[in-house]
């Protein structure tokens, strides 16, 4: 009946969930194969799988231990059992097993539920339960335990007692044995009965259940049992339980899987003022443990990876646990033109997430990039956010974090090493020499690798054994003749530097006279960061990395990094950097920081995953709040073009960020400078000026509304701002077509000076949505780049060097011209040239080159002169930073 039962329970389960194969691991360590036998027998009657680790008898509890926690960590395994020798069934080993993988219901966790009473939220352990299956109704008879100590004995009290049982417990060796015998009208011993306690002393007519770990095989002494009374032994009962319980087990991992609503406990925020520098605001707060958060917006323990306190890359395994999980809202945060100083985006984006959440209780993520260190240390100082609107703790997001961009840095700089290795060798070996060592003879037996498989097969050469290819295949498969002039693939740091922007390989005399000239480029400017940040899968992005070109051979056609047999190592090196990094904001509310292309020479965009990931956990009803870089021509056109393309996701509202100062840097203020004084002209009231400055806001929102997307401007208040110009600013936006314009004053509020901007947002994220493409990708490259140049930055028309459009040429005979656009711009006009500021008109724009990163999937045009390695100004940010050698407190990041 108890397998009939567990059996219906699992069809059905099943019949909902059809990928359903729910697994049972039980951990021998004894020589008594029947009971595995018993174990196999009862689960393939009910339906389940079950797998026996059979570790040798005389095991110990560490050896146990060990083997317990791999199991804990099985995301294949449901359930958990043990088949011990009585001594080992000690706290140790059975608190090793996580109390929701654990059938048995013998951990602290699980009997401490029984006791309170949790009847719905434990696992009542088999013995117990097969216990009190053979006793039936009680009626007020007296039961005695005998020997049963450790959680068998505790669960059965429990279990007795809940039924209103008068229940007594007894030693084997303890004097009043005899006489509780004698008065008991039920004994249940729970271990192997001593021969020297005799028979006679259990009084005729008493009814003995015998739990003892030997009975479990249904060996039990005849001589030992009185004719006067009826003696039962719960071992097949007692696996017919387990397997009941593996079910019940089964039903409680499905339910856990399913999508939890949040329970998070947001953090006080007390403002001061003045406004402390952000590391002292960081510093004020105490964030929440990373695993509290996690669990709070229902994150699985097993979906985590701790780094530390408070980060912990987050598993792709969760987008399958909550595939069918609806997404919430999708908001993006861009800008108006920035001053060298910027605006505020990211700390827009903290402030509008920590206003829905800690104050409008609704569900939202922020998603943003990681920030380079490159501009930490030379312009920039931190990234974060700011004021009482940051990512906590701030040092630890803006230093190596969990060292992502040290994962790109060593994955590119592996490939830049060999492309250069292999055209040294290439130039100084025979076919046959090049042939011997790619494809060594090792213990006796040549074969090729997986990887040189599948070149051979890319080449039309459909063989696997090396021996068998002909001079011909052989100079084919060993030769990519990659033409050195054409190398596009560049090695990176994580630095500003200057003087690496050109630089001589190869001039040491064991590179045999082999010297060209190259570069380095700042690590987030690399292709595989654009990959990272636009990444679906760990396969995906597997293959996007064996996509890239990294130069042409001498015929002209492309060389990836699959010809060069290094695509395995790349994926290997960016395994952990594909997961996304949680953190929280300074009330307490979940953010994702991942990838951090720059918006300027890249997509400036985070990651799809972190997007997805997060639009799954918010719920249908919450809302992922995401930053593109610099200003809505650059950040967000790519947003849209290239990143919306990649995921598939469609943006719900726009949020632009303006500020009084920048407006009136493009009214004809005077320039702004970092680490320079402002002008009064920014810090006075100047109406006209400002006026005449949000042109460059109107453009932008035209920009956005050719998306198709409603925009709401978010006005990032400063305490010099006047109140008229600040109505100002909100009446033209108004007018000019943005849903809403809101004032905030997040900076030195937190989430409650952006509560207005969070009900805009909501409000706007309901409007009817008309997004599209600016352009077809069916298009030629170069009218692409026109259609961006004319609709977005205002230009009247472009025009490419002869090297630009011998490169588009190139491209398009290589079949890559189907690509997005990711155009290279200076950030601080809507121009190509940086002062021309407002909404510049009549320029005809330069493409001085093309270039392709055909792994991340776009096609890369540099507009005038545009510099992939930023220097270090006069004064670096690094003359303020220091560590205090006591505390090892970061000191004067920002």
């Amino acid at each position: 009946k108890i397998t009939e039962n567990a059996k219906k329970s699992l069809v059905s389960l099943k019949r909902e969930n059809p990928r359903l194969e729910p697994t049972l691991a039980i951990i021998q360590a004894h020589d008594d194969h029947s009971i595995q036998e018993i174990n196999k027998n009862f689960a393939k009657e009910v339906g389940l799988r079950v797998i026996h680790i059979c570790l040798p008898e005389g095991s110990s509890k560490d050896e146990i231990v060990s083997e317990i926690l791999r199991l804990n960590e099985d995301p294949n395994v449901q359930g958990l059992a043990l088949d011990l020798p009585e001594s080992l069934y000690s706290s140790k080993v059975l608190n090793a097993v996580k109390p929701e993988k654990d059938v048995d219901g013998l951990c602290d966790v699980n009997l401490g539920r029984l006791v309170r009473g949790d009847a719905d939220d434990c696992l009542v352990p088999p013995t117990a339960c097969a216990v009190m299956e053979l006793l039936g109704d009680l009626g007020g008879r007296t039961v005695l335990l005998v020997g049963a100590c450790g959680a068998v004995g505790a669960a059965l009290q429990c279990v007795l007692q809940r039924e209103g049982v008068t229940t007594l417990s007894c030693r084997w060796r303890a004097p009043q044995l005899r006489n509780e015998l004698h008065h008991a009208d039920v004994v249940v011993f729970g271990s192997t009965k001593p021969d020297d306690v005799p028979v006679s002393w259990i009084k005729p007519g008493t009814t003995i259940i015998n739990c003892s770990g030997d009975l479990l095989s249904e060996k039990h002494n005849d001589g030992q049992q009185n004719s006067h009374a009826a003696e039962n032994t719960v071992g097949s009962l007692a696996v017919a339980m387990r397997m009941q319980n593996m079910v019940k087990n089964t039903e409680r991992w499905i339910q856990s899987q399913q999508y939890r609503k949040w329970d998070l406990r947001c953090l006080k925020l007390q403002p001061l003022s003045p406004v402390p520098s952000d590391i002292e605001i960081s510093r004020a707060q105490s964030p929440k443990a990373v695993d509290v958060l996690a669990k709070e917006i229902g994150l699985l323990t097993d979906e985590i990876e701790i780094y530390g306190q408070t980060k912990a890359k987050v598993r792709l395994s969760l987008l399958e646990r909550l595939k069918d999980q609806p997404d919430g809202k999708y908001v993006l945060v861009a800008g108006i033109t920035p001053t060298p100083l910027g605006e505020g985006k990211s700390t827009v984006t903290i402030g509008l997430v920590q206003a829905l959440t800690a104050h409008l209780n609704i569900n939202s993520f922020a998603c943003l990039r990681q920030p380079s260190q490159g501009p930490t240390f030379g312009v920039k100082g931190g990234a974060a956010g700011g004021g009482y609107a940051q990512v906590i703790p701030m040092e630890e997001f803006n230093l190596h974090l969990t060292g992502d961009i040290h994962a790109i840095t060593a994955a590119n700089n592996l490939l830049a090493a060999a492309i250069d290795a292999r055209i040294l060798h290439e130039n100084t070996q025979s076919d046959k020499a090049l042939y011997n060592r790619l494809v060594p003879v090792v213990n006796g037996v040549r074969g090729f690798s997986a990887i040189q498989l599948a070149r051979l097969r890319r080449l039309g050469i459909n063989k696997t054994d090396p021996g068998t290819l002909t001079e011909e295949e052989i100079s084919k498969f060993v030769r990519l003749d990659i033409d050195p002039s054409t190398i596009t693939w560049q090695r990176v740091v994580d630095t500003n530097d200057r003087f690496l922007r050109k630089i001589a390989v190869g001039q040491a005399n064991t590179e045999k006279g082999f010297v060209r000239q190259a570069q380095f480029d700042i690590a987030v400017a690399s292709e595989i960061m654009a990959i990272l940040a636009l990444t679906t899968s760990l396969q995906d992005m597997k293959e996007r990395l064996g996509k890239m070109v990294v130069a042409n051979d001498k015929k002209g056609q492309p060389v990836t990094a699959e010809d060069l047999g290094v695509t395995g190592a790349l994926t290997v090196l960016m395994k952990d950097a594909i997961k996304p990094t949680l953190m929280q904001t300074l009330e307490g509310t979940p953010v994702f920081v991942h990838a951090g292309p720059f918006a300027n020479i890249a997509h400036g965009n985070s990651s799809v995953l972190a997007d997805k990931i997060a639009l799954k956990l918010v719920g249908e009803k919450g809302f992922v709040v995401t930053e593109a870089g610099f200003g809505a021509d650059i950040g967000m056109e790519k947003f849209f073009n290239i990143k919306c393309r990649a995921s598939g996701l469609v943006p719900s509202v726009v949020v632009l960020v303006a500020t009084v100062r920048a407006l009136k840097m493009h009214g004809g203020g005077p320039n702004v400078t970092a680490g320079a004084p402002l002008k009064k002209e920014y810090t006075e009231e100047n109406l006209q000026l400002v006026a005449d400055g949000c042109c460059n806001l109107q453009k932008q929102i035209q920009i956005t509304q050719l998306f198709g997307v409603p925009v709401v401007v978010a006005l990032n208040v400063f305490k010099t701002d006047s109140p008229a110009e600040v109505d100002l600013v909100c009446k033209i936006a108004k007018q000019s077509g943005a849903f809403d314009a809101v004032p905030c004053n997040h900076w030195s509020a937190g989430g409650r000076g952006a509560v207005k901007l969070a009900q805009a947002v909501e409000k706007a994220a309901n409007q009817k949505n008309n997004f599209k493409y600016l352009y077809s990708l069916e298009l030629p490259i170069v009218e692409k780049i026109r259609i961006i140049a004319q609709k977005v930055y205002g230009a009247q028309d472009i025009e490419l060097s002869p090297a630009a459009q011998s490169q588009v040429d190139r491209y398009t005979r290589q079949g890559f011209g189907n690509l997005p656009i990711c155009m290279a711009k200076t950030h601080l006009s809507l121009s190509h040239q940086p002062e021309r500021k407002g909404v510049p008109t009549g320029f005809i724009l330069p493409i001085s080159d093309v270039r392709a990163s055909i792994g991340a999937g776009f096609i890369y045009p540099l507009v005038g002169t545009m510099s992939t390695m930023p220097g270090l100004p006069t004064r670096p940010c690094f003359y303020d930073i220091d560590l205090d050698p006591v505390t090892e407190q970061v000191k004067g990041l920002f």
